[in-house]
């Protein structure tokens, strides 16, 4: 199954060109990560296979004493793999906004915009790379908490106690996207992944006319009333849409065989979603809390 996560339908990422279940018997692809005949079955003779000729005593010992393939010995990517490179990438994310959060004055937001604009060139460049760079995810993920780090503390000033808010509706949507996922309350087919992404689509272009608008004095409401917690809802709800996507991406990873390395790449889509839901659950929250 090819991943419908932009993050990770890279060429040379951990897709497959496979069906979704459910929708017709595609044709299996072959595997970019399987592992090459090597070792004693280098030459096509398997001594567990009845139709092939037993080996010799030496060789038999010398089988049974071989380390068990998994995957310390084969190099391929773990759920501990990913867990580790993702709380490794959040940690840098909290460290830089910490820095800008104490360093940076209130309302100096030169610096704060510099490295969101930054973080964005990065962001693209790892999406678009053929191999994943460890270096640069963590390096997108210190410009990103940089940027938060100053933004929530803004926020803060105005509206005292919206970070802690903003953190604990952040991680209350990440564990209830994750717990649906694994229960199987929710599936990634294709179904919903055509709706999900219409939907991202729709809602990236409404914002991107509402940014045009104000600059040009115009407002079409959507940070204020009604209609800005309605976006502010579809909003977070998209982030979850991701998240979802992500898990997928991430499962059929492992299941793929894929190289420990792209640990990174799961890292930084996870990242995303999460940065994602964390700015929306601001903006929400601000404008619940606007008449305090």
């Amino acid at each position: 199954m090819r991943s419908s996560n932009p993050v990770f339908s890279r060429s040379g990422s951990f897709s497959r060109d496979a069906g979704y279940a459910g929708f017709g018997a595609p044709q299996q692809a072959p595997n970019p990560y399987a592992q090459q005949p090597s070792g004693p079955y280098a030459g096509g003779q398997n001594p567990y296979d009845p139709g092939a000729r037993a080996g010799s005593a030496e060789q038999l010992e010398e089988l049974y004493r071989a380390p068990a393939a998994g995957p310390t010995a084969t190099g391929r990517m773990t759920m501990d793999d990913v867990v580790a490179s993702t709380a490794l990438t959040l940690l840098t994310v909290v460290a830089a906004g910490a820095l800008a959060w104490f360093a940076l004055p209130t309302a100096n937001f030169g610096l704060a915009t510099g490295a969101a604009l930054v973080a964005f060139v990065v962001g693209l460049v790892i999406s678009f790379k053929r191999s994943v760079n460890p270096a640069l995810v963590l390096l997108y993920a210190a410009l990103e908490g940089f940027f938060l780090g100053a933004i929530t503390h803004a926020f803060n000033t105005i509206w005292p106690g919206i970070a802690v808010q903003a953190v604990l509706g952040t991680a209350a949507v990440f564990a209830g996207m994750l717990i649906a996922y694994r229960t199987g309350r929710i599936r990634v087919t294709a179904r919903y992944t055509r709706i999900g992404m219409a939907i991202a689509i729709g809602f990236l272009l409404l914002m991107l006319v509402n940014v045009v608008a104000s600059i040009f004095g115009a407002s079409m409401g959507l940070d204020s009333g009604p209609l800005g917690i309605l976006v502010g809802v579809v909003g977070i709800g998209l982030g979850a849409f991701f998240l979802s996507l992500d898990f997928a991406s991430v499962e059929e990873a492992i299941r793929g065989g894929a190289p420990r390395r792209e640990s990174w790449r799961a890292a930084f889509g996870l990242t995303l979603s999460l940065v994602w839901i964390y700015l929306e659950m601001l903006r929400l929250i601000a404008i619940l809390r606007g008449d305090d």
